[in-house]
């Protein structure tokens, strides 16, 4: 390869036929042009002929410059120049890559694709094997791969598989297979790093530098990934905390709330303050909203550790607590309700009352401390908001100790018992450790908790089922049972220090969490020994179905689990009993790399990118080689010239136009100037961008395009990502369309509904930002034209994550929205689509339409009040960004992930995208499939 500045050529020794261009240019300049064939008119007119001698022997000038010019790009073609070669390869032994493939590497994962297909295409061009290693483990191995040597075009096959891990890596653990390669000749190593140091990046440059010159690119500052902590719950509400490697520099990071079903619940500015790693911000958050979540993520950053999962431990849930009598709601250090408050608020949304109000409320968990006797009312009630599923602690007292009543787990003796004083059985009892099957089991027992009384339970063979918590002579201390869908639980001690020290104690708190867990089916009853796998992330921080080697983890080791290839960061459990497990349980700090040894060269990812100029020089020189052509014919006379036409008189008279052996050399050079001129305003025509063309009325080129091949338009909003992400998504979808069916479409077009002509598209999407404002007269007079015409709307306001938010009726929002928008249309009214309109069979059966979200409403206009399907919905109104679900790159890699379905929704937004379509170009025709039944039986008599 030789190399000059920023430009390199690949195949070097082609440049030496440049050589040759002074014997073309010789050759071109003694070759006389082809001769003319002239028609004489009658002999009288010879007489009138000049006889000068005006046959040619030269090329012109200007034309043999072209000539050689044209050669020349041809011959720096072949030579296959680059654009910023980037470091040039030395050396002729193999190329080590080695890749940082874990979660970190996520964020810029496509640099790193670019890169390493950078390499590979050099190592191609000079016929050198390359060598790829992973550093993240896979599943099925503890090791990372190391691949090679193998020619450059069979590793570019695996390379293009290779995606991020969504586990740390573990340089450490491929140190042993590196210190064992063997290459016949120094190699040239590339370290495509993360930026972070795992305890082993010392050691692992120190192999690579072994096998030879170690260049390492890495993320520069700004970039390097960051990491989303689990938020911690507080009274005052939810904390979200996130981390970064590099706490120079103050920085502001945006990140989100998404419910389960896609919608955004929240967008909130996190900023952090320079010299500072970690920052956090308090989320307030009403509790209906708060229990929505499903994970909150940094916006725009694709990356497992970008994502935080939630599950119930992170949930407010709303307890009541229940006074029988008024004397027992403010009674500061004596009152039961004093110390349940105050356990209960740190996690959970806690509402005192009587149990009239309490009951009227959607109340996860009801605490019942002992005071007064229930009324049978009131246990009937009760009893049936329990079977129903809720959860209803009670506390013994005084009140029980006499005698139990129907809403107790066990049966009690009465009289209760006394410990630790003169007349008592003994000593201050302690509790014994809680029993696998128990729903506090790990939980770590202090061992200051005493218990001086108790309620004792009456022997009975389920006795032993039903205890969830003993003291260590083994008497019951925490009992409960099933009841229909929910959970009858007693404390056999009292919620405040009179009977025990338990009330004032830390392991109170988590007994109290635990059982608010349990109200929403989350804490594990002793039936479940372990958690398999529900979803799990991929390394861009989308869940997944996880794949085989994924392990269940025991239920007890959950809270010790590491990330790893057999348990990557996910949801496990059951689908009433879900866990959350996050890279950030595992990853606590981002160290950056250490020092490296000597003579490794470090440098970042993004610098410009090498663009190969061979296909730019060979389609410059096959238009100057058409340009010469259409030169020569006119030079020869063979291309019509109006612009040179004189008026004729009759032959042979006075005014009668000059021949073509009457016209000298300088009217011929002005003639072929001309063309020339003309030729070159033409192709610089042809060589403008495509969005610098106006596309309005009068441009009869593109109304000629838009009328010979059909196409789908966009309109344009204003707001460059918006417009990218419409041009990008019907792109999409004329490939989808493509594949699919008989559809063939040219690009899509962008269009402004002011000034162009809509009739040449039969569908318009039009995405409504915050920035669009109601049409004018004129322009609503051609949009009601071009529904009426038969013309197809698709209206996005791609606001999905304003449902749920104080919207009522779903997507209302966005029907009052667009009605601004047409407010000078005579629209029909706009209804929700049927679950059997001829929208979900047109292709694909389909009974709901997602996009990029999922759950919003699609609305129709309506056009059968009459009860027939003979017209056609040329206004349909949604929110869920179908652009956005189709947009893909030219390689088509979508663009931007799909939640909550991912890839599986993807495919149902590509259906909803040929559907609609096929309703558009084909109409209602499968709306006779509703009849088909009817047909049949017709048929049958």
């Amino acid at each position: 390869m030789l190399t000059l500045g920023s430009l390199a050529f690949a195949a070097p020794w082609v440049l030496g036929a440049l050589a040759a261009l002074p014997a073309l240019w010789w050759l071109l300049r003694v070759t006389p042009p082809t001769p003319r064939r002239l028609r004489f008119p009658a002999v009288r007119l010879l007489l009138t002929l000049r006889q000068d001698d005006e046959s040619p022997a030269r090329t012109p000038l200007w034309l043999l410059a072209l000539r050689i010019f044209l050669a020349s790009l041809v011959i720096l073609a072949l030579a296959k120049p680059i654009l910023n070669p980037g470091q040039p390869l030395t050396g002729s032994g193999p190329i080590v890559i080695a890749i940082d493939d874990g979660w970190a590497a996520a964020r810029n994962w496509p640099e790193r694709q670019g890169q390493l297909a950078a390499l590979i295409d050099h190592a191609e061009r000079a016929t050198r094997a390359v060598v790829l290693i992973t550093t993240a483990p896979t599943i099925g191995q503890k090791a990372a791969n190391i691949l090679g040597p193998i020619d450059a075009s069979s590793m570019r096959e695996h390379a293009l598989g290779l995606m991020p891990k969504p586990w740390p890596i573990d340089r450490r653990a491929v140190l042993g297979d590196l210190s064992q390669l063997r290459l016949a000749e120094s190699a040239e190593v590339w370290w495509l790093s993360d930026g972070l140091d795992d305890g082993a990046a010392r050691e692992f440059s120190a192999q690579l530098s072994r096998l030879g010159a170690v260049t390492m690119i890495e993320d520069a500052a700004e970039r390097r990934a960051r990491l989303m902590l689990p938020p911690v719950a507080e009274a005052k509400g939810l904390v979200a905390r996130a981390m970064r490697a590099t706490p120079e520099a103050a920085e502001t990071i945006e990140i989100r709330g998404v419910a389960e079903d896609g919608r955004i619940l929240l967008r909130e500015p996190l900023r952090f303050q320079a010299g500072e790693a970690t920052a956090s911000i308090t989320l307030n958050l009403p509790a209906e909203v708060r229990n929505q979540l499903v994970r909150i993520e940094i916006e725009g950053e694709a990356s497992a550790g970008a994502v935080v999962l939630s599950d119930e431990r992170w949930r407010r849930r709303l307890v009541g607590l229940a006074a029988l009598e008024a004397s027992e709601r403010d009674l500061p250090l004596i009152g039961e309700l004093y110390y349940l408050e105050r356990a209960l608020s740190p996690f959970s949304e806690t509402r005192s009352g009587t149990l009239a109000t309490l009951l009227a409320q959607p109340l996860s968990l009801l605490v019942l401390p002992d005071a007064g006797t229930l009324s049978d009312g009131e246990t009937q009630k009760l009893n049936t908001w329990i079977q129903s599923g809720g959860v209803l602690v009670r506390f013994a007292g005084p009140h029980l100790a006499q005698g139990g009543d129907a809403l107790i787990p066990v049966a009690l003796r009465q009289g209760g018992r006394a410990l630790g004083g003169a007349m008592s059985w003994g000593e201050a009892a302690r509790l014994a450790p809680f029993a696998a099957t128990s729903p506090f089991a790990g939980l770590s027992i202090p061992g200051d908790i005493e218990v001086q009384r108790q309620v004792l339970a009456q022997p009975s063979a389920d006795l032993d089922a039903k205890t969830w918590a003993r003291l260590q002579d083994g008497t019951p201390l925490v009992t409960g049972e099933r009841r229909g869908k929910g959970w009858l639980v007693l404390f056999h001690v009292t919620a405040n220090p009179e009977w025990s020290t338990l009330a004032i104690s830390g392991l109170f708190v988590e007994m109290l969490q635990r059982l608010v867990g349990l109200s929403s089916g989350t804490t594990q009853d002793g039936s479940i020994a372990s958690l398999p796998p529900i979803e799990v992330l991929d390394g861009f921080g989308q869940l997944q179905t996880p794949a085989a080697g994924i392990r269940p983890i025991p239920t007890q080791d959950f809270p010790q689990t590491k990330i790893g290839p057999e348990t990557p960061p996910g949801l496990y459990g059951t689908a009433t009993s879900r866990r959350a497990l996050n890279l950030s349980s595992s990853v606590s700090t981002l160290p950056l790399l250490p020092p490296l040894p000597d003579g490794i060269v470090r440098r970042n990812f993004g610098a410009r990118g090498e663009v190969e100029l061979m296909p730019w020089l060979l389609m410059a020189a096959l238009v100057l080689a058409l340009a010469d052509l259409l030169i020569s014919l006119a030079l020869r006379g063979l291309l019509p010239r109006p612009w040179n036409r004189l008026p004729r008189s009759d032959a042979g008279g006075p005014g009668a136009s000059p021949s073509p052996a009457q016209k000298g050399p300088e009217d011929r050079s002005a003639r072929a100037g001309r063309a020339a001129l003309f030729l070159a305003l033409c192709l610089s025509m042809t060589s403008m961008p495509q969005q610098s063309r106006a596309q309005s009325d009068s441009d009869p080129t593109m109304a000629l395009r838009a009328a010979n091949q059909m196409r789908l338009a966009y309109v344009r909003t204003g707001v460059p990502e918006v417009d990218r992400i419409s041009r990008a998504g019907l792109q999409g979808l004329r490939r989808v369309l493509h594949e699919r069916t008989a559809v063939e479409l040219g690009d899509a077009v962008e269009v402004d509904p002011a000034s162009d002509e809509l009739a040449f598209y039969p569908l318009l999407y039009w995405p409504i930002t915050r920035a669009t404002s109601p049409l004018t007269p004129d322009t609503a007079s051609k949009v009601y034209a071009y529904t009426r015409n038969g013309g197809v709307i698709l209206f996005d306001t791609q606001d999905q994550q304003t449902s749920g938010m104080g919207v009522s009726g779903g997507n209302a929002a966005e029907v009052r929205s667009v009605h601004r928008l047409l407010g000078r249309l005579s629209l029909g009214p706009l209804v929700p689509a049927p679950p059997d309109h001829v929208l979900g069979r047109s292709f694909y059966l389909m009974s709901d339409y997602p996009g990029r979200w999922a759950g919003g409403t699609v609305w129709l206009e309506a056009v059968n009040e009459n009860g027939t399907e003979e017209a056609v919905s040329s206004v349909i109104v949604g929110s869920n960004d179908w652009a956005g679900a189709w947009a893909a790159d030219d390689q088509g890699r979508p663009l931007f992930p799909v939640v909550p379905g991912g890839e599986k929704q993807r495919e149902y937004a590509y259906r909803f995208g040929v559907n609609l379509m096929m309703y558009v170009l084909t109409g209602n025709y499968k709306a006779d499939q509703v009849h088909l039944r009817f047909i049949l039986e017709r048929l049958g008599q």
